[in-house]
């Protein structure tokens, strides 16, 4: 069985997930997301230096970087 980005188990076919998500829509079953351990403040700052990293960056730079 495939799993998500965070871990969580989903069916491989199209039609078994929609079962799925129709079941976590009507309540019976649970939608298991899984914690992936990492501060959420932490997060919020790596993806501001990311943006501000590409935003100072020189042409040649970003060339090089790639």
């Amino acid at each position: 069985m495939p799993t998500g980005p965070k871990g969580q188990k989903r069916p491989a076919d199209v039609i078994g997930n929609a079962v799925r998500v129709m079941r976590i829509a009507t309540g019976e079953e649970a939608d298991d997301v899984q914690d992936d351990g990492k501060d959420p403040a932490a997060k919020a700052l790596g993806a501001k230096g990311g943006k501000e990293r590409a935003e100072t960056m020189t042409p040649v730079r970003a060339r090089r970087d790639r």
